[in-house]
């Protein structure tokens, strides 16, 4: 047996506000106790913690600062502005955060044998060619987000020849303010006895979090360099997985609505179909890194009314939400990144 090799250790993981960072510092910090830290901004005190770092990723003197004192092995970089609204109406603080800090972070890699993974996005697709993308199809991102992480990886793949770049999907997993992630935000909604409105035509491949991060663990231990699509292998629309929200969680279904993109108005601009083939990063690997989300084919929609289909044996409620949506049931405790 082919024993694999050592995770480079000092690790620092950026952007653990996000649910991706957030969940992979965990994992990562329980797994490596006192050889892992986390960053995130400077004005984001309430997320504080052992190893916990403020330090903002376009701040490239704090962030050298940060090289220099901890002497990294190997960065996980999860960090980004992603807000749609937000990007659109501040495309310089987009840029600035999203291409500056990826190009700060190269300049200290660049030539230190520091092994880098970073975290792309599907959004650097418009979603019009019909899915199933794989890491040749040209790019054409609609937002200002899906454009500047878009050029956060040409500015890692340009200059950082031995970088992984990793665009992923939605990360289905739990987020430190209760509202970052997907699940959350629209179980917010729910639990507020308020409206949540999403599209039938925005076509995801979401993960959960636990193969997320064994995903990144394998890359990061691995050798492989270059543009690699992450996407599980169950694609759904955004109305569909708020469908499976309210259902699983036992919510009013007079809550959820829906609507197609053209209806939503021009901000921010939304992709349509952006799934995306993740064949490439499965043979780079040897093995399927992820699980479909959900799990169970129970609790896939099979129709838009789905939701409101409820009986005695089948009545969901926020503890079984968290059994099934927030952890993936197939992986073993030890290797679970939630609590």
């Amino acid at each position: 047996m082919i024993t694999p090799p050592l995770l480079p250790l000092p690790l620092l993981v950026t952007g653990i506000a996000g649910v991706a960072g957030y969940n992979a510092f965990r994992y990562f910090a329980r797994k490596y106790p006192g050889q892992v830290i986390g960053s995130r901004r400077a004005d984001n005190w309430r997320l504080r913690g052992p190893n916990i770092e403020p330090c903002d990723i376009h701040d490239r003197e704090g962030l050298a600062r940060m090289f220099a004192r901890y002497q990294f092995a190997s960065v996980l970089n999860c960090d980004g502005t992603c807000k749609l609204k937000s990007c659109e109406l501040d495309p310089c603080l987009a840029e600035l955060v999203n291409v500056g800090g990826a190009r700060n972070l190269v300049d200290l890699v660049r030539g230190a044998a520091i092994r880098f993974v970073h975290l792309s996005v599907d959004l650097v697709f418009s979603g019009t060619a019909g899915g199933g993308h794989v890491e040749t199809d040209p790019p054409d991102p609609v937002t200002v987000y899906g454009r500047t992480m878009l050029d956060a990886e040409r500015v890692i793949l340009d200059t950082c020849p031995d970088a992984c770049v990793l665009r992923i999907s939605l990360p289905m997993g739990i987020s430190f303010n209760g509202h970052a992630g997907a699940i959350d935000w629209i179980q917010s909604r729910f639990r507020k006895s308020k409206p949540a409105t999403l599209f039938y035509d925005e076509i995801r491949t979401p993960k959960y979090t636990d193969c997320l991060n064994a995903t990144c663990e394998a890359l990061l231990r691995g050798s492989q360099k270059g543009l690699y699509h992450a996407g599980g292998p169950r694609p759904l629309s955004l109305y569909q997985i708020a469908q499976i929200v309210n259902r699983v969680g036992g919510y009013d279904p007079r809550y959820l609505m829906g609507c197609y993109r053209l209806d939503a108005g021009p901000i921010p601009p939304r992709a349509g179909d952006v799934t995306m083939d993740s064949t490439k990063l499965v043979q780079a690997l040897g093995f399927t890194p992820f699980s479909p989300w959900p799990l169970d084919d129970h609790w896939v929609p099979t129709h838009r009314d789905w939701h409101r289909e409820r009986d005695i044996a089948d009545r969901g409620c926020p503890e079984l939400l968290s059994q099934v949506l927030y952890r993936n049931p197939a992986r073993t405790p030890m290797h679970d990144s939630t609590p």
